[in-house]
């Protein structure tokens, strides 16, 4: 239920019709489990976070790999498997830690719908409704349960996520109300017919999680890269085995331990932990800056969006508006029209930001001489609302108040004024005595004009700041509001935005999509928006290959908040923005977006670049397996040295890389992209290291001569995927240049002191194979950044 609702006073709600259920009869409700108890599944629990990181395909084939290195070989040899059994506790702790922020920010978002019991009312949690509740509704407010209307004042229903159709539904006493609809106009009641998995939208969403990965490029990306290496890695590691073991008819323990060798760096294990890491640090980081994810790709989305969508009300302006000015048309009296301006305010329980300003400005009379006789709910598709009176001298009138170029026509005079108005960025509203009956299709028409009431917007402070930083990082920003153009345009134009000189009434639009798309990149504001046209707007803008964020916190922003990639809505919104929206900013703060999408770019561009690094081992992995198999030689690494590699050159450094700051722009197609970097970094890493190891075959000769051969091939290999390192790194801060040098030091230490040489099979020996090692990585590299460059230049960054 809105804030709004929830604050009406008992005396308001006493005279309401309907007592709904007593206490005793919710008892006994209760007692028959006739609740509504379906649970919110707000993340994945504990068992389910346990079983997806732990239950992996490649976790399952390295426990095997480990369970065999542990029976035939030394203890050094079996280090990969205590990294896996670490990597999955990171993941399953940072995942549970995001579980928790996500859980305690949806308990503060979490709306209360008002319920009426014993005729009092009262805002409870939506598990708590039990059938045969009396739960009231105004405008914003979403059907949680299924229900009967047992009250109706203009109630209009919006069933378009339901339905797919688009138009409200006037509903009367006796009609069916379904859960997952929403009220756009008017209020009432209804009682609940069914509740907890037996509601409708229960039913829909019995099997669905309400934080979910799916839909994600990135994880959709780093699937179809882990089905690509099971293929290759499948037959490579079985003719890599019958090498080792049939081949070479060498020790079989020594020939099991190469051959896990050549498999195990095949599998990029850390990359999907890697990348559920980002994702729930990202949901923590924004956790503390109260916003709600409540789809983990909203993070991914909103790196990729290139064009935000701004509701002006509630976005760009406070909620809140204060009355400035009166001014009668014609004949009428102030002291008369604020006294019709007092009695509008009383008639309506649920005024929305304008009409609370005016019964702020014009409070009710307390001696009740004027009464309600008749009502007609402002709606965003017709722009006004009415209120027929009884006055205190017995005559009866009946008024509406609304969007002035839609009371009156294109040629009055008092328009011209109005406008002036406008381009001060103040809005303006009109008050016209209605001629016919209020519920008429035609009750504009033939109004007569009686006042224009002044109203001053509030702007919010961090707003132009926000609309700067989305000039700086290239994403457009258009405001689209259902408010008079001329002065959203000013709203804008005091806000610094770019292309606020020139709005454009929406009325005035294309209805082609094409063209419709082509206005919508041409111009940045937009006014007298109705509804259906926000969502046409945001389809026009995909039509043309944009990834669209919308916000906006009114029930008329739900249509276009669900369509966009993206949407955004404020925690005081609607309960229908709210529900329909990926991001929920709770703090009400429009300032907040620039650090959600700060770190969805964070996310999505360090996994690209940990991604490169993680791919370029499996490429070097099977390479070097299947050269080993067609030159018929043993395996040159034992797991040691290639889990020694795997955390210097890469499990170390792309931690810190993938949680490090990234502004860059989230760019489509994860999977071309890595993938144009990783398949020639891993071929040159192999050949480099293969060349190495063939010349140091043909170098050294008797007892221990594989591990001389191994131990300069080892050293190759590490001073070329250093090099990838340091190209991924870029560009270079400090803590990026220490990262890399503490990597190289490392290994140092490792070459450099005896019982590590000795644990890790790591001893060069001599002095001309080693440099000859260095000269092949100094080739390697320069190699490298040629064709990183000309990748570069091809393809773009």
């Amino acid at each position: 239920m809105t804030q709004r609702a929830s604050e009406l006073s008992g005396e308001q709600r006493a005279g309401a019709p309907g007592r709904g259920l007593t206490a005793a009869e919710v008892a006994e409700r209760i007692s028959r489990g006739e609740v509504n108890d379906v649970p919110v599944r707000s993340s994945r629990s504990l068992t389910e976070i346990v079983r997806a990181n732990v239950f992996t395909r490649f976790n399952l084939i390295i426990g095997v790999l480990w369970v065999i290195m542990l029976a035939v070989a030394p203890i050094q040899d079996s280090l990969f498997g205590f990294v896996i059994i670490a990597n999955t506790g990171i993941g399953i702790v940072q995942e549970w830690r995001a579980k928790k922020t996500l859980d305690s920010l949806a308990v503060v978002g979490e709306s209360k719908p008002v319920v009426r019991r014993d005729g009092k009312a009262a805002a409870i949690h939506t598990s708590e409704i039990v059938l045969g509740d009396l739960i009231e509704l105004g405008p914003g407010d979403k059907v949680v349960v299924d229900g009967t209307v047992a009250e109706a004042d203009g109630l209009e229903v919006d069933e378009s996520l339901l339905t797919g159709e688009a138009d409200p539904v006037l509903k009367k006493t006796g009609d069916t109300v379904m859960s997952g609809s929403f009220v756009v106009a008017g209020g009432g009641a209804f009682t609940a017919t069914k509740v907890g998995r037996e509601a409708y939208a229960a039913q829909l969403a019995e099997e669905a999680s309400r934080f979910t990965l799916v839909r994600s490029e990135l994880r959709s990306g780093i699937s179809t890269i882990l089905k690509y290496i099971t293929w290759m890695m499948v037959p490579t590691a079985t003719a890599l085995v019958i090498s080792q073991l049939v081949v070479k008819e060498h020790n079989f323990k020594d020939s099991i331990a190469r051959t896990v060798g050549g498999i195990v760096p095949m599998i990029p294990e850390g990359l999907v932990l890697l990348t559920s890491v980002a994702f729930a640090i990202g949901v923590v980081r924004l956790g503390r800056k109260q916003c709600l994810v409540q789809e983990l790709p909203a993070i991914e989305g909103l790196a990729r969006v290139d064009v935000v969508c701004l509701d002006k009300t509630g976005t760009l302006t406070e909620g809140g508006m204060d009355v400035t000015e009166l001014r009668p048309l014609g004949d009428a009296e102030e002291p008369y029209l604020r006294r019709v301006l007092a009695a509008f305010g009383a008639s309506e329980p649920r005024p929305n930001a304008s009409l609370q300003a005016i019964i702020d400005a014009y409070p009710a009379a307390e001696d009740g001489a004027w009464t309600t006789t008749g009502t007609l709910p402002f709606s965003s598709a017709r722009k006004y609302s009415g209120a027929a009176f009884t006055e205190d001298g017995g005559a009866s009138s009946a008024w509406l108040l609304g969007a002035p170029d839609v009371l009156l026509s294109e040629d009055d005079p008092a328009l011209a004024e109005i406008g002036q108005l406008n381009e001060q960025g103040l809005r303006v509203l009109l008050l016209a005595r209605a001629r016919g009956e209020l519920d008429a299709p035609d009750a504009a028409q033939g109004a007569e004009p009686a006042a224009l009431v002044v109203l001053e917007q509030r702007l919010r402070p961090d707003a132009g700041q926000t609309l700067a930083y989305f000039g700086e990082q290239r994403v457009a920003t258009k405001v689209i509001s259902g408010d008079n153009a001329v002065s959203v345009g000013a709203v804008a134009a005091k806000l610094g935005m770019e292309g606020a000189e020139h709005p454009v009434d929406a009325r005035r639009l294309p209805e082609d999509t094409d063209e419709m798309a082509t206005a919508m990149e041409q111009n940045a504001v937009f006014g007298r928006v109705t509804p259906q046209q926000k969502r046409e707007m945001v389809a026009a803008l995909q039509s043309r290959g944009h990834t669209v964020a919308m916000t906006g916190d009114g029930v008329n922003d739900v249509l276009a908040l669900k369509d966009a990639d993206i949407g955004v809505s404020m925690g005081s919104g609607s309960e229908a923005t709210r529900a329909v929206a990926q991001i929920v900013l709770l703090n009400n703060s429009f300032a907040t977006l620039p650090s959600v999408v700060a770190e969805g770019r964070r996310v999505i561009g360090n996994i690209t670049r940990v991604a490169t690094l993680f791919l370029t081992k499996t490429v070097y992995s099977v390479l070097l397996a299947v050269l080993v198999v067609c030159f018929q030689v043993e395996y040159p690494f034992l797991p040691r040295h290639l889990t020694l590699l795997s955390t210097l050159t890469i499990g170390v450094p792309a931690f810190f890389l993938a949680l490090a700051p990234n502004k860059e722009r989230a760019h489509p197609h994860f999977v071309r992209r890595v993938m144009r970097y990783a398949i020639p970094s891993g071929v040159i890493c192999a050949a480099a290291t293969f060349v190495m190891y063939l010349i140091a075959r043909h170098h050294y000769s008797g007892t221990g001569a594989l591990d001389a051969e191994t131990s300069a091939a080892t050293l190759t290999l590490f001073l070329v995927s250093m090099w990838v390192l340091a190209i991924i790194a870029r560009p270079y801060t400090w803590w990026r240049i220490c990262l890399v040098a503490a990597m190289g030091l490392a290994f140092l230490i490792v070459l450099a002191v005896p019982w590590l040489q000795d644990f890790f099979a790591l001893k060069l020996v001599g002095t001309q194979m080693p440099w000859t090692a260095v000269g092949i990585a100094v080739v390697a590299s320069v190699a490298l950044e040629y064709v990183w460059r000309l990748v570069g230049r091809r393809f773009g960054a």
